[in-house]
């Protein structure tokens, strides 16, 4: 990543730094950086090297969730629109669109059309598929009860095993890395004995 977009991924970092809110307890820097790192991850492992179309799914990794420090509610377009009106103000419009068309194509559920797509939202739900699926799925429970989301009298384990069925990894390197230890998840919700604390 050249000079000038290392240090506009480093502003939106310190954005969500100093203001997010702190109540948001999945939806948090955390999750930035986890994205930012398996989406670089998936990008490698599927053939694409160090140069523009890296830059640009690095800068929509770090962006994807900027919204939240606006609005809960349709976060990716106030993601767009902050990308397009304060940070990507000096790339060309094809390099905004695409960085918008990855962030947008995190909306759940998820809609990617380009290979760029499909990598950052495999790495937005990586953790889907990995150990640390629990505690992570138990920060997500307290945000959505805390943002009114969802109500504590809904079925947590019953929403979990709706969105596992119909959520899917895109790219093959996903498939192979995280859809077996997904169906394990997927597995213990149906059995019950995967629940928030």
């Amino acid at each position: 990543m050249n000079g000038q977009l290392k240090k506009i991924q480093q502003q939106i970092i310190n954005r969500l730094r100093s203001g997010l809110n702190p109540r948001l307890i999945y939806h948090n820097l955390q999750h930035t950086l986890d994205v930012m790192k398996q989406a670089e991850t998936i990008a490698i492992s599927e053939g694409i090297g160090n140069g523009h179309e890296t830059d640009l799914l690095n800068l929509a990794a770090a962006c994807h969730d900027s919204g939240f420090l606006h609005t809960y509610k349709n976060h990716e377009e106030k993601s767009c629109e902050i990308f397009k009106n304060e940070i990507g103000i000096n790339l060309n419009n094809a390099g905004i669109e695409i960085v918008c068309g990855m962030i947008m194509a995190t909306k759940i559920p998820q809609s990617p059309k380009t290979l760029l797509e499909n990598i950052l939202c495999d790495a937005d739900l990586d953790y889907l598929g990995r150990n640390d699926f629990e505690p992570i799925s138990k920060n997500l429970y307290k945000e959505f009860i805390d943002f009114e989301i969802i109500s504590e009298q809904d079925n947590w384990n019953e929403i979990q095993i709706n969105f596992f069925e119909s959520h899917h990894y895109f790219t093959q390197t996903s498939l192979n890395k995280r859809n077996f230890k997904k169906q394990e998840h997927l597995l213990l919700l149906k059995a019950g004995t995967s629940r928030p604390s």
